[in-house]
Formats: structure tokens, sequence, C-alpha cells
């Protein structure tokens, strides 16, 4: 991206090419030169935007990963409570479950962009290029309707949930908020694969 700005930054100094002459030729010139420059900008748009996304989630993902802390803490401290004094913590199960849950949610896109989910490829590894690309492509759209979905249903269930939890009595609508969240950050994620797997689809028939 950084030698394409490079090779474009003069373009719309430059004047017409030889050959192209009168009133007539100048102008589509320089709507050749408006739509190439145009183009170049959107390009450099989108890729900022794809890293702030990128960013968000890796940011999103170590807040997630610090509640590993806290349920560390709390676990180590029950064994010991229980073993040693015969004196658990109450209700640290369901804190655990809590903490658990939200570390897991906060990490879903940032382990989507790393790669990091199993994917069984035994029978597409037997396909062309172009056919597994397909393959993917197909892959990502549908999965990007079902976290829409789940953003979507995660966002009117959390704002409609008033019920809290048996013995620690915490709210429950937070952590039907970060479903949605979740989802949404997720959705985000798969639409950079998207553009990323449309990017190569075309390079295959080229």
């Amino acid at each position: 991206m950084r030698h394409l700005f490079s090779d474009l930054c003069g373009l719309e100094r430059s004047p017409a090419p030889h050959g192209v002459q009168g009133a007539a030729g100048e102008r589509v010139w320089q709507f050749i030169k408006a739509f190439v420059l145009e183009g170049v900008k959107k390009m450099g748009r989108l890729d900022a935007l794809k890293k702030t996304i990128q960013k968000i989630n890796r940011w999103v993902a170590g807040v997630g990963a610090c509640f590993l802390i806290p349920l560390m803490l709390i676990t180590a401290a029950d064994v010991v409570g229980r073993d040693v004094f015969n004196h658990p913590i109450p209700g640290v199960i369901e804190l655990s479950q809590y903490l658990l849950a939200v570390s897991i949610l906060l990490g879903v896109a940032y382990t989507q962009q790393m790669k990091g989910y199993v994917g069984v490829s035994m029978l597409i590894s037997r396909l062309s290029t172009r056919a597994q690309l397909m393959v993917s492509l197909l892959g990502t759209l549908v999965s990007l309707f079902l976290f829409a979905l789940l953003a979507w249903q995660g966002l009117v269930v959390g704002l409609e949930e008033q019920t809290v939890s048996d013995m620690l009595r915490v709210p429950q609508y937070p952590f039907r908020l970060l479903v949605a969240v979740a989802a949404f950050l997720m959705f985000l994620e798969l639409l950079i694969d998207l553009g990323s797997s449309i990017q190569k689809l075309g390079r295959t028939e080229s």
C-alpha cells in the first residue's frame, strides 16, 4: 500500500500524456486522474479502518485476559479455604462462571483475527485454490449472518433482562449485552476476512 501511494502521489500534478490533445482529451485525463486518486484514498481509508478494528479487538482481548487473574485468585483462595480452614468462599463457583464468560467473550474476535479457531480441512484441502476460496467466502457469509443475528438478539434480550443470579444476586443484563458486543466485534473481524477472501479470489481469476 505504501508503494502504491508513493507511485501515485505525483499523478495529481502530472500533465496529460503525449498524444492526448484538445479540451476533450484534457477533460478525459482529468477524469481518469480524479477516479484513480479517489480510489487510492478509499483504499487508504479502508486499510486504516481495518487496522483500527484489529487494534480494538486486540485491546478488548487484553482486557478479557485481565479477568483471568481474579478468577485464578478466588479459585485458589476457595481451595485453600475449603481444604485448610474447612470454610469455602460462598458464591465462588457462580463468580468464577461470570469471570470466565467475560474473558471468553472479550477474546472471541481476537481469536478470529489470529485464526486461532480449529478448522477441519480434510476435504477442502483436496479442492483447487479457487474452490477453497469460494468455500471460505461462503462460510464467512454464513458466519456474518449468524453473528449479526446474535448481536441483534443479544442487544434485545440484554435490554429486556431483569433477572439476577441465585446466590450473589448479580444482575444478568450486563452479560447479555456483552454477548451483543462480542458478536458485533466478531462481525467486524469477519468483514475483514470477507474483503481478504474477495481480493484473493479476484487475484486467482486475473
